[in-house]
């Protein structure tokens, strides 16, 4: 594995939906001084853009075509801001439809392709802690410290529930279980880069661990 400086670290952390990737990778950067890349928002901006389009879901090739042309910027300065073609679509990329469409769109070729290039550019400014599922196995294969973190369905429904209902969103417990039961299929049986632990990854099972936790493991092996 490739040896850095601190200042290039590179810490890739993948995992299933839920699992506290986000939350996790946010305070890990903080306290490391790196930047933060939410990959996850990233693909959440495609699918974004193709349910404004109107392009149907199983439109592959269509979705392949309109992501050649789509601007995908996350801005450091301040909390992330997720911006697509100029638009500031932060919050608009976290409602339930989004999470349904994201997986469906993140499975076609065209555009892993686009969005592994971009993730790539932002890993190249310097040392970066990024989230998604396949970090390690895919888009920083040479990252330096590589983290499975997962936690048990129940576990994991739960966490997203509780986020959704904090940002207004009404749905139930048991839509959400759903969403993810089918999200979890998806991710793991798509032929495009499957979410799975990288050979070298360090798993972490989050499930009944506190945020501190978990964050003091990642940063003993950092």
């Amino acid at each position: 594995m490739k040896q850095r400086q601190q200042h290039e670290l590179q810490i890739a952390i993948d995992g299933p939906a839920g699992a506290g990737k986000s939350t996790i990778a946010k305070i890990v950067a903080q306290r490391l001084n790196l930047f933060y890349v939410d990959t996850g928002a990233m693909y959440r901006a495609i699918a974004y853009k193709v349910l404004k389009n109107g392009i149907p879901l199983e439109d592959e090739l269509g979705v392949n075509e309109l992501v050649k042309t789509t601007e995908v910027v996350l801005d450091h300065s301040k909390e992330q801001t997720v911006w697509c073609d100029g638009e500031n679509i932060t919050q608009a990329i976290r409602n339930p439809e989004i999470s349904r469409a994201v997986s469906i769109v993140a499975a076609y070729s065209g555009v892993r392709k686009r969005l592994v290039e971009l993730q790539r550019l932002e890993a190249a400014r310097g040392g970066v802690v990024m989230d998604g599922r396949d970090i390690g196995t895919h888009v920083l294969p040479e990252a330096d410290v590589k983290i499975y973190l997962t936690a048990s369905p129940e576990e994991r429904s739960r966490r997203r529930w509780i986020e959704l209902k904090n940002s207004g969103k009404d749905i139930s417990l048991a839509e959400v279980h759903q969403d993810m039961q089918k999200r979890d299929r998806q991710d793991t049986e798509r032929e495009v880069s499957p979410l799975e632990p990288a050979p070298d990854a360090v798993i972490l099972d989050t499930t009944g661990l506190s945020v501190e936790v978990i964050v003091e493991k990642i940063l003993a092996l950092a």
